[in-house]
């Protein structure tokens, strides 16, 4: 029986909430729970703010910054641990010594190469899990040797096999002499030893890459919310957990904004047979959601996410019609400017597309307009309902329609390839109307089941 525990930020934010996370942890011993930690609070803006600075030239900001990040975790440690023993300050001597020297060589050079962007950042789960590790009084592994990486900085690829032999071999010894463990979430290294990141999610892929290795039967993310919800609780007060999602729609509703869990960082544990919860930390006791890798549930809608804003380029050309080139030269433009194309819905001598991001907009519809003619659409936004059994059920998509009728235009229609979302696209000033009123339709009140 094995368990990985991971915590972000808002979790472990200052002592009371790491002693309650000392707690949970204490309360699955039994389960031997390897804990994948984050960094505390605001920490990791501040290296970011650190380095920026120094890479500007403004060295005392920078060392500024640093010392404000030793005193609040001496705060914590004082707090949570009733002073800071001298193996602790000892070891912050040397965390903060190694922060120092970076941010001082980074003025120097004027430039914040990704490696050194990732050695600085990795300060701040390194400070946590020490603090987290001496408050329980167990092993402290160093992710550097857990989790094996290529050398792609800032957004580093994992060795899976790497990774398994040094999990049998450093990490379950450990769970199984101190009943548990505590370890960096985010932070890997390369075959040259040499700190790396994870990149957006690291920490929950973390715990992933790990569950995977130690052949976990569950993997828990704590945070801040009671699991996955049925729509963003800010603009739907009535939105509820979701008990059980399957992995598919975990990744959609990711992709569409739903921001508990980066779609791509469950794989690794759902593709070992773990399955993965999403728990509240301040309520522990309160509702949640457990993703599985199969299909799960028998409603067809489990939820609504909105994502933009997008821009939606409406392409028209007669050369559409029986052309089998058109679309090849069409994504040819997309392809040499950058541009990530969202959705896509096409008709007999129309192309309809969404696309975000920072691109050159003006230069693409320049050439596109050279075989074709383009309406643009800026300030818009995709609203998409999820669910397994979208395709299995009759009249989903007219109260969908129906619903949205009174509070929004309907611009673009798309439905997935594999057929468990149905996204619209809407001005961006109608977002919220829609969301109320897709909830009110799908899940609110007398409404049947979906």
């Amino acid at each position: 029986m094995s368990l990985v525990m991971k915590f972000g930020g808002s979790s472990v934010a200052d002592a009371a909430r790491l002693a309650q996370v000392g707690e949970l942890v204490t309360a699955a011993m039994p389960r031997r729970p390897l804990v994948v930690l984050s960094a505390t609070g605001k920490t990791t803006n501040a290296l970011v703010a650190a380095a920026e600075a120094a890479e500007a030239g403004r060295t005392e900001e920078a060392l500024g910054l640093s010392a404000q990040v030793r005193r609040a975790h001496e705060a914590i440690a004082h707090e949570l641990l009733g002073g800071v023993s001298p193996e602790l300050e000892s070891a912050f001597d040397a965390l903060f010594g190694d922060l120092d020297s970076l941010l001082r060589a980074v003025a120097i050079l004027a430039e914040l190469s990704p490696r050194s962007r990732d050695a600085i950042l990795s300060t701040g789960e390194r400070l946590s899990t020490r603090l987290l590790s001496d408050h329980l009084g167990v092993p402290l592994l160093d992710a550097r040797q857990l989790v094996h990486t290529d050398s792609r900085h800032g957004a580093a690829r994992p060795d899976t096999e790497a990774i398994a032999r040094s999990v049998q071999r450093r990490a379950v010894p450990a769970l199984e002499e101190a009943g548990a463990a505590v370890t960096q979430g985010f932070i890997g290294s390369d075959a040259h030893g040499t700190t790396t990141t994870l990149g957006r999610g690291g920490s929950d892929y973390s715990a992933s890459l790990l569950g995977a290795a130690l052949g976990a039967e569950e993997v828990q993310i704590w945070t801040d919310v009671e699991g996955l919800l049925t729509c963003d609780p800010r603009v739907v007060p009535a939105a509820h957990s979701v008990p059980e999602v399957s992995a598919a729609e975990a990744a959609e509703l990711a992709a569409f904004g739903a921001n508990v869990l980066h779609p791509a960082t469950i794989a690794p544990a759902m593709e070992a047979g773990a399955m993965v919860t999403v728990r509240h930390t301040q309520r522990p006791e309160g509702d949640f959601t457990t993703i599985r890798p199969g299909e799960v549930g028998t409603q067809s809608a489990t939820a609504i996410a909105a994502r933009g804003p997008v821009t939606l380029l409406n392409i028209t050309s007669p050369r559409m019609l029986e052309h089998a080139g058109f679309m090849q030269r069409l994504f040819d433009v997309f392809g040499r400017h950058g541009v990530v194309v969202g959705l896509i819905s096409t008709a007999e001598v129309s192309v309809s597309v969404t696309v975000e991001g920072e691109v050159d907009l003006d230069a693409v519809v320049r050439e596109i307009g050279g075989f074709a003619t383009v309406e643009v659409a800026r300030d818009r936004v995709i609203v998409a309902v999820v669910g397994d059994r979208l395709r299995a059920t009759r009249g989903l998509a007219a109260r969908v329609f129906a619903s949205l009728a009174p509070v929004a235009n309907i611009e673009m229609i798309s439905q997935g390839s594999n057929e468990i979302n149905l996204s619209v696209v809407i001005r961006a000033d109608e977002r919220d109307d829609a969301l109320r009123a897709l909830h009110a339709g799908l899940f609110e009140g007398d409404q049947p089941t979906v």
